[in-house]
Protein backbone atom coordinates (compact mmCIF):
# COMPACT_ATOMS: atom_id res chain seq x y z
CA UNK A 1 0.00 0.00 0.00
CA UNK A 2 1.44 3.36 -1.06
CA UNK A 3 -0.48 5.61 1.34
CA UNK A 4 -1.28 5.39 5.03
CA UNK A 5 -4.88 5.27 6.23
CA UNK A 6 -4.56 8.93 7.25
CA UNK A 7 -3.33 9.93 3.79
CA UNK A 8 -6.23 8.07 2.16
CA UNK A 9 -8.65 9.88 4.46
CA UNK A 10 -7.12 13.22 3.53
CA UNK A 11 -7.16 12.31 -0.16
CA UNK A 12 -10.86 11.47 0.14
CA UNK A 13 -11.55 14.86 1.76
CA UNK A 14 -9.74 16.58 -1.11
CA UNK A 15 -11.75 14.69 -3.73
CA UNK A 16 -15.09 15.61 -2.13
CA UNK A 17 -13.97 19.24 -1.92
CA UNK A 18 -13.02 19.04 -5.60
CA UNK A 19 -16.37 17.57 -6.64
CA UNK A 20 -18.30 20.24 -4.76
CA UNK A 21 -16.04 23.06 -5.96
CA UNK A 22 -16.42 21.93 -9.57
CA UNK A 23 -20.19 22.62 -9.45
CA UNK A 24 -19.61 26.16 -10.72
CA UNK A 25 -23.15 26.93 -11.85
CA UNK A 26 -25.01 25.27 -9.01
CA UNK A 27 -24.59 23.53 -5.68
CA UNK A 28 -24.25 19.89 -4.68
CA UNK A 29 -27.21 18.80 -2.60
CA UNK A 30 -27.99 15.96 -0.17
CA UNK A 31 -29.12 12.82 -2.02
CA UNK A 32 -27.49 13.84 -5.28
CA UNK A 33 -26.49 10.72 -7.21
CA UNK A 34 -22.69 10.47 -7.32
CA UNK A 35 -20.91 7.90 -9.46
CA UNK A 36 -17.72 6.67 -7.78
CA UNK A 37 -15.68 4.93 -10.47
CA UNK A 38 -12.45 3.23 -9.42
CA UNK A 39 -9.67 1.10 -10.81
CA UNK A 40 -8.95 -1.97 -8.69
CA UNK A 41 -5.66 -0.65 -7.32
CA UNK A 42 -7.34 2.50 -6.03
CA UNK A 43 -9.77 0.63 -3.75
CA UNK A 44 -8.10 1.87 -0.51
CA UNK A 45 -9.01 5.41 -1.55
CA UNK A 46 -12.42 4.30 -2.87
CA UNK A 47 -13.29 2.79 0.53
CA UNK A 48 -12.46 6.02 2.34
CA UNK A 49 -14.41 8.06 -0.21
CA UNK A 50 -17.46 5.79 -0.13
CA UNK A 51 -17.84 6.19 3.63
CA UNK A 52 -17.39 9.97 3.50
CA UNK A 53 -19.83 10.41 0.60
CA UNK A 54 -22.47 8.42 2.46
CA UNK A 55 -21.87 10.51 5.58
CA UNK A 56 -22.57 13.64 3.51
CA UNK A 57 -25.85 12.06 2.38
CA UNK A 58 -24.98 11.47 -1.24
CA UNK A 59 -26.49 8.50 -3.06
CA UNK A 60 -23.39 6.65 -4.21
CA UNK A 61 -23.24 4.45 -7.30
CA UNK A 62 -20.03 2.39 -7.19
CA UNK A 63 -18.47 0.99 -10.36
CA UNK A 64 -15.15 -0.83 -10.35
CA UNK A 65 -13.35 -0.67 -13.68
CA UNK A 66 -12.25 -3.89 -15.37
CA UNK A 67 -8.47 -4.48 -15.65
CA UNK A 68 -6.75 -3.23 -18.79
CA UNK A 69 -6.66 -6.72 -20.34
CA UNK A 70 -10.43 -6.48 -20.89
CA UNK A 71 -10.00 -3.31 -22.96
CA UNK A 72 -7.24 -5.05 -24.90
CA UNK A 73 -9.57 -7.96 -25.76
CA UNK A 74 -12.32 -5.54 -26.75
CA UNK A 75 -10.29 -3.40 -29.13
CA UNK A 76 -8.51 -6.38 -30.67
CA UNK A 77 -11.56 -8.58 -31.28
CA UNK A 78 -14.81 -6.55 -31.27
CA UNK A 79 -16.45 -6.02 -34.65
CA UNK A 80 -17.78 -2.65 -35.84
CA UNK A 81 -21.21 -3.14 -34.26
CA UNK A 82 -19.66 -4.06 -30.94
CA UNK A 83 -17.29 -1.09 -31.07
CA UNK A 84 -20.26 1.24 -31.53
CA UNK A 85 -22.47 -0.46 -28.94
CA UNK A 86 -23.90 1.63 -26.10
CA UNK A 87 -25.67 -0.36 -23.39
CA UNK A 88 -29.36 0.19 -22.70
CA UNK A 89 -29.90 2.57 -19.83
CA UNK A 90 -26.62 4.47 -20.23
CA UNK A 91 -28.30 7.59 -21.63
CA UNK A 92 -30.91 7.50 -18.88
CA UNK A 93 -28.19 7.19 -16.26
CA UNK A 94 -26.24 10.10 -17.71
CA UNK A 95 -29.40 12.20 -17.55
CA UNK A 96 -29.85 11.39 -13.85
CA UNK A 97 -26.35 11.39 -12.34
CA UNK A 98 -25.22 14.54 -10.51
CA UNK A 99 -21.56 13.86 -9.88
CA UNK A 100 -18.61 11.72 -10.92
CA UNK A 101 -15.42 10.95 -9.01
CA UNK A 102 -12.99 8.88 -11.06
CA UNK A 103 -10.05 7.15 -9.39
CA UNK A 104 -7.41 6.05 -11.87
CA UNK A 105 -4.74 3.50 -10.96
CA UNK A 106 -3.54 1.77 -14.14
CA UNK A 107 -1.66 -1.52 -14.01
CA UNK A 108 -0.68 -1.45 -17.70
CA UNK A 109 0.00 1.68 -19.76
CA UNK A 110 0.78 -0.01 -23.08
CA UNK A 111 -1.96 -2.63 -23.24
CA UNK A 112 -3.35 -1.19 -26.48
CA UNK A 113 -0.08 -0.77 -28.34
CA UNK A 114 -1.13 -3.43 -30.87
CA UNK A 115 -4.71 -2.20 -31.23
CA UNK A 116 -5.70 -0.27 -34.35
CA UNK A 117 -6.16 3.40 -33.29
CA UNK A 118 -9.07 3.74 -35.73
CA UNK A 119 -10.95 1.09 -33.73
CA UNK A 120 -10.37 3.04 -30.52
CA UNK A 121 -11.61 6.14 -32.32
CA UNK A 122 -14.77 4.39 -33.53
CA UNK A 123 -15.73 3.50 -29.97
CA UNK A 124 -14.96 7.04 -28.75
CA UNK A 125 -17.16 8.57 -31.45
CA UNK A 126 -20.02 6.22 -30.54
CA UNK A 127 -19.85 7.28 -26.88
CA UNK A 128 -19.57 10.99 -27.62
CA UNK A 129 -23.35 11.58 -27.20
CA UNK A 130 -23.07 10.30 -23.62
CA UNK A 131 -20.41 12.87 -22.87
CA UNK A 132 -22.50 15.58 -24.49
CA UNK A 133 -25.37 14.80 -22.09
CA UNK A 134 -23.03 15.43 -19.16
CA UNK A 135 -21.67 18.59 -20.80
CA UNK A 136 -25.18 20.04 -20.99
CA UNK A 137 -25.98 19.02 -17.41
CA UNK A 138 -22.70 20.58 -16.27
CA UNK A 139 -23.60 23.85 -18.00
CA UNK A 140 -26.95 23.84 -16.19
CA UNK A 141 -25.33 23.30 -12.79
CA UNK A 142 -26.79 19.80 -12.42
CA UNK A 143 -23.54 17.85 -12.69
CA UNK A 144 -19.90 18.11 -11.66
CA UNK A 145 -16.94 15.80 -11.97
CA UNK A 146 -13.40 15.30 -10.77
CA UNK A 147 -10.67 12.71 -11.14
CA UNK A 148 -7.34 11.78 -9.63
CA UNK A 149 -4.43 9.39 -9.87
CA UNK A 150 -3.57 6.68 -7.32
CA UNK A 151 0.02 5.39 -7.38
CA UNK A 152 0.83 2.01 -8.92
CA UNK A 153 4.07 0.19 -9.64
CA UNK A 154 3.30 0.47 -13.36
CA UNK A 155 3.05 4.26 -13.22
CA UNK A 156 6.26 4.45 -11.21
CA UNK A 157 8.13 2.16 -13.61
CA UNK A 158 7.01 4.08 -16.69
CA UNK A 159 8.00 7.35 -15.02
CA UNK A 160 11.43 5.96 -14.13
CA UNK A 161 10.81 6.30 -10.39
CA UNK A 162 10.58 3.93 -7.47
CA UNK A 163 7.12 3.28 -6.05
CA UNK A 164 8.00 5.35 -3.00
CA UNK A 165 9.30 8.27 -5.09
CA UNK A 166 6.17 8.21 -7.23
CA UNK A 167 3.85 8.16 -4.22
CA UNK A 168 5.79 11.04 -2.67
CA UNK A 169 5.25 13.11 -5.82
CA UNK A 170 1.51 12.43 -5.66
CA UNK A 171 1.37 13.26 -1.94
CA UNK A 172 3.28 16.53 -2.45
CA UNK A 173 1.21 17.50 -5.49
CA UNK A 174 -2.08 16.95 -3.63
CA UNK A 175 -0.87 18.38 -0.29
CA UNK A 176 -1.59 15.09 1.49
CA UNK A 177 1.21 15.74 3.97
CA UNK A 178 -0.37 19.01 5.05
CA UNK A 179 -2.33 19.12 8.31
CA UNK A 180 -5.39 20.35 6.39
CA UNK A 181 -5.05 19.60 2.64
CA UNK A 182 -8.47 21.06 1.82
CA UNK A 183 -7.53 24.40 3.38
CA UNK A 184 -4.28 24.39 1.39
CA UNK A 185 -6.20 23.69 -1.83
CA UNK A 186 -8.57 26.55 -1.06
CA UNK A 187 -5.62 28.92 -0.61
CA UNK A 188 -3.85 27.86 -3.81
CA UNK A 189 -7.08 27.91 -5.80
CA UNK A 190 -7.78 31.45 -4.64
CA UNK A 191 -4.29 32.55 -5.75
CA UNK A 192 -4.48 31.05 -9.23
CA UNK A 193 -8.07 32.23 -9.62
CA UNK A 194 -6.83 35.80 -9.17
CA UNK A 195 -4.38 35.25 -12.01
CA UNK A 196 -7.17 33.81 -14.14
CA UNK A 197 -9.31 36.90 -13.48
CA UNK A 198 -6.38 39.14 -14.43
CA UNK A 199 -5.89 37.30 -17.73
CA UNK A 200 -9.62 37.44 -18.44
CA UNK A 201 -9.60 41.20 -17.89
CA UNK A 202 -6.91 41.81 -20.51
CA UNK A 203 -8.20 42.79 -23.99
CA UNK A 204 -6.29 39.91 -25.60
CA UNK A 205 -6.54 39.32 -29.33
CA UNK A 206 -3.88 36.62 -29.76
CA UNK A 207 -1.36 34.74 -27.64
CA UNK A 208 2.07 33.82 -29.01
CA UNK A 209 4.21 31.12 -27.39
CA UNK A 210 7.91 31.01 -28.24
CA UNK A 211 10.49 28.49 -27.08
CA UNK A 212 13.47 26.66 -28.53
CA UNK A 213 11.34 24.28 -30.59
CA UNK A 214 8.06 26.08 -31.11
CA UNK A 215 6.42 29.28 -32.22
CA UNK A 216 2.66 29.08 -31.94
CA UNK A 217 -0.03 31.74 -32.15
CA UNK A 218 -3.62 31.23 -31.00
CA UNK A 219 -6.62 33.51 -31.44
CA UNK A 220 -8.38 33.96 -28.12
CA UNK A 221 -11.76 34.67 -29.71
CA UNK A 222 -14.80 36.55 -28.50
CA UNK A 223 -16.53 36.01 -25.14
CA UNK A 224 -13.70 33.98 -23.62
CA UNK A 225 -12.44 33.72 -20.07
CA UNK A 226 -9.61 31.87 -18.34
CA UNK A 227 -10.39 29.14 -15.83
CA UNK A 228 -8.04 28.42 -12.92
CA UNK A 229 -8.18 25.19 -10.96
CA UNK A 230 -11.77 24.69 -9.98
CA UNK A 231 -11.82 21.10 -8.79
CA UNK A 232 -12.29 19.21 -12.05
CA UNK A 233 -8.84 17.63 -11.76
CA UNK A 234 -6.77 16.79 -8.70
CA UNK A 235 -4.18 18.15 -8.82
CA UNK A 236 -4.90 21.24 -10.92
CA UNK A 237 -2.68 24.30 -11.05
CA UNK A 238 -3.26 25.13 -14.71
CA UNK A 239 -4.90 28.30 -16.01
CA UNK A 240 -6.61 27.58 -19.30
CA UNK A 241 -9.06 28.72 -21.93
CA UNK A 242 -10.60 27.34 -25.10
CA UNK A 243 -9.53 29.65 -27.93
CA UNK A 244 -11.13 30.19 -31.32
CA UNK A 245 -9.63 27.22 -33.15
CA UNK A 246 -9.81 29.02 -36.50
CA UNK A 247 -6.96 31.39 -35.60
CA UNK A 248 -4.28 28.82 -34.70
CA UNK A 249 -1.08 28.97 -36.71
CA UNK A 250 2.58 28.02 -36.38
CA UNK A 251 4.38 25.12 -34.72
CA UNK A 252 3.67 23.42 -31.41
CA UNK A 253 6.09 20.93 -29.87
CA UNK A 254 5.49 18.56 -26.95
CA UNK A 255 8.84 17.75 -25.34
CA UNK A 256 7.15 15.71 -22.60
CA UNK A 257 6.21 12.16 -23.56
CA UNK A 258 2.72 10.82 -22.96
CA UNK A 259 0.69 7.64 -22.74
CA UNK A 260 -2.61 7.78 -24.58
CA UNK A 261 -5.10 4.92 -25.06
CA UNK A 262 -2.43 2.38 -24.19
CA UNK A 263 0.13 3.88 -26.58
CA UNK A 264 3.43 5.66 -25.87
CA UNK A 265 4.11 8.87 -27.78
CA UNK A 266 7.25 11.00 -27.73
CA UNK A 267 8.32 14.28 -29.34
CA UNK A 268 5.06 15.31 -31.03
CA UNK A 269 5.41 18.24 -33.43
CA UNK A 270 2.27 19.82 -34.89
CA UNK A 271 2.22 22.43 -37.64
CA UNK A 272 -0.98 24.50 -37.79
CA UNK A 273 -2.30 26.51 -40.71
CA UNK A 274 -5.70 28.24 -40.80
CA UNK A 275 -6.61 26.55 -37.55
CA UNK A 276 -5.89 22.94 -38.51
CA UNK A 277 -2.95 20.60 -38.18
CA UNK A 278 -1.42 20.32 -41.65
CA UNK A 279 1.61 18.28 -40.62
CA UNK A 280 2.09 15.97 -37.64
CA UNK A 281 5.29 14.16 -36.75
CA UNK A 282 6.54 12.34 -33.67
CA UNK A 283 9.83 10.81 -32.62
CA UNK A 284 7.84 7.78 -31.46
CA UNK A 285 4.21 6.83 -32.04
CA UNK A 286 3.78 8.92 -35.18
CA UNK A 287 1.20 6.64 -36.81
CA UNK A 288 -0.90 6.65 -33.65
CA UNK A 289 -0.79 10.47 -33.50
CA UNK A 290 -1.95 10.81 -37.08
CA UNK A 291 -4.81 8.36 -36.62
CA UNK A 292 -5.97 10.19 -33.49
CA UNK A 293 -5.96 13.47 -35.41
CA UNK A 294 -8.11 11.83 -38.09
CA UNK A 295 -10.70 10.61 -35.55
CA UNK A 296 -13.20 13.24 -36.66
CA UNK A 297 -13.27 16.73 -38.19
CA UNK A 298 -12.39 18.54 -34.96
CA UNK A 299 -9.61 16.22 -33.83
CA UNK A 300 -6.95 18.14 -35.78
CA UNK A 301 -8.04 21.48 -34.28
CA UNK A 302 -7.23 23.09 -30.95
CA UNK A 303 -9.63 22.84 -28.02
CA UNK A 304 -7.58 24.19 -25.13
CA UNK A 305 -4.61 26.43 -24.36
CA UNK A 306 -3.12 26.27 -20.88
CA UNK A 307 -0.24 27.54 -18.74
CA UNK A 308 1.00 26.36 -15.33
CA UNK A 309 3.03 28.56 -12.99
CA UNK A 310 5.99 26.77 -11.40
CA UNK A 311 5.43 28.62 -8.09
CA UNK A 312 2.25 26.68 -7.37
CA UNK A 313 2.88 23.17 -8.72
CA UNK A 314 5.07 20.81 -6.68
CA UNK A 315 5.33 18.34 -9.57
CA UNK A 316 8.97 18.14 -10.62
CA UNK A 317 9.15 14.72 -12.32
CA UNK A 318 7.70 13.15 -15.44
CA UNK A 319 4.78 11.11 -14.08
CA UNK A 320 3.67 9.05 -17.11
CA UNK A 321 0.17 10.41 -16.52
CA UNK A 322 -1.26 13.37 -18.42
CA UNK A 323 -3.20 14.57 -15.37
CA UNK A 324 0.09 15.20 -13.58
CA UNK A 325 2.24 16.07 -16.56
CA UNK A 326 -0.16 18.83 -17.72
CA UNK A 327 0.35 20.38 -14.26
CA UNK A 328 4.14 20.06 -14.32
CA UNK A 329 5.93 22.75 -12.35
CA UNK A 330 9.66 22.08 -12.46
CA UNK A 331 12.01 24.87 -13.49
CA UNK A 332 9.94 26.49 -16.23
CA UNK A 333 6.35 25.48 -15.53
CA UNK A 334 4.55 24.24 -18.63
CA UNK A 335 2.34 25.14 -21.53
CA UNK A 336 -0.04 22.62 -22.98
CA UNK A 337 -2.54 22.59 -25.78
CA UNK A 338 -5.25 20.02 -26.32
CA UNK A 339 -6.25 18.93 -29.78
CA UNK A 340 -9.94 18.12 -29.93
CA UNK A 341 -12.87 19.16 -27.76
CA UNK A 342 -13.12 22.60 -26.16
CA UNK A 343 -14.44 23.48 -22.71
CA UNK A 344 -17.82 25.22 -22.57
CA UNK A 345 -17.11 26.80 -19.18
CA UNK A 346 -14.51 29.11 -20.76
CA UNK A 347 -17.41 30.99 -22.39
CA UNK A 348 -17.65 34.40 -20.72
CA UNK A 349 -21.43 34.72 -21.09
CA UNK A 350 -24.30 32.79 -19.50
CA UNK A 351 -23.80 29.06 -19.95
CA UNK A 352 -27.49 28.65 -20.79
CA UNK A 353 -26.91 30.69 -23.97
CA UNK A 354 -24.05 28.56 -25.28
CA UNK A 355 -25.85 26.14 -27.57
CA UNK A 356 -24.31 24.21 -30.44
CA UNK A 357 -24.99 27.00 -32.96
CA UNK A 358 -23.30 29.69 -30.83
CA UNK A 359 -20.34 27.40 -30.10
CA UNK A 360 -19.77 26.98 -33.82
CA UNK A 361 -20.13 30.73 -34.44
CA UNK A 362 -17.56 31.58 -31.75
CA UNK A 363 -15.06 28.92 -32.81
CA UNK A 364 -15.39 26.52 -29.88
CA UNK A 365 -14.07 23.23 -31.19
CA UNK A 366 -16.11 20.02 -31.18
CA UNK A 367 -14.58 16.55 -31.24
CA UNK A 368 -14.62 13.11 -29.64
CA UNK A 369 -10.94 13.65 -28.88
CA UNK A 370 -9.36 15.75 -26.14
CA UNK A 371 -5.62 15.13 -25.92
CA UNK A 372 -3.29 17.35 -23.90
CA UNK A 373 0.24 17.71 -25.26
CA UNK A 374 2.78 19.26 -22.90
CA UNK A 375 5.78 21.54 -23.38
CA UNK A 376 8.12 22.20 -20.43
CA UNK A 377 10.74 24.29 -22.24
CA UNK A 378 11.69 27.79 -21.14
CA UNK A 379 9.20 29.94 -22.99
CA UNK A 380 7.84 33.44 -23.45
CA UNK A 381 4.13 34.06 -23.91
CA UNK A 382 3.17 37.41 -25.42
CA UNK A 383 -0.37 38.76 -25.62
CA UNK A 384 -1.19 40.88 -28.63
CA UNK A 385 -3.86 43.26 -27.35
CA UNK A 386 -6.82 44.58 -29.31
CA UNK A 387 -5.37 48.10 -29.42
CA UNK A 388 -2.31 46.81 -31.27
CA UNK A 389 0.07 46.86 -28.30
CA UNK A 390 1.71 43.75 -26.85
CA UNK A 391 2.36 42.53 -23.32
CA UNK A 392 4.48 39.65 -22.06
CA UNK A 393 2.27 37.70 -19.65
CA UNK A 394 4.47 34.67 -18.89
CA UNK A 395 8.18 33.89 -18.95
CA UNK A 396 10.69 31.70 -17.11
CA UNK A 397 7.90 29.54 -15.80
CA UNK A 398 5.69 32.12 -14.17
CA UNK A 399 3.01 34.70 -14.87
CA UNK A 400 4.02 38.36 -14.78
CA UNK A 401 1.14 39.31 -12.55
Amino acid sequence: MFFTKMQNEKYADVMIWALETARRNGKCKPYDAVLLRSDLSALPLARALYAKLLARRYNVVLRVNAPEEFAKEFYLHADDKQLAFVAAGEKEFQNAVNGLISLRAPEDLTHLKNADPSRIAKSAVARKPLREILDVREQKGLFSWTLCNYPTEELAKRAGLSGKEYANQVARACFLNEKDPVKKWQEVTQQITEIGKWLSSLPVKTLRVESEHMDLEVLLGEKRKFIAGGGCNVPSFEIFTSPDWRGTRGVYFADLSSYRSGNYVKGVRLEFKNGRVVKATAQQGQEFVRKMLAMDKGAAQIGEFSLTDRRFSKITKFMADILYDENFGGKYGNCHVAVGASYADTFAGPQSKLDKKLKEKLGFNDSSLHWDLINTENKTVTAQLKDGSSQIIYEKGQFLY
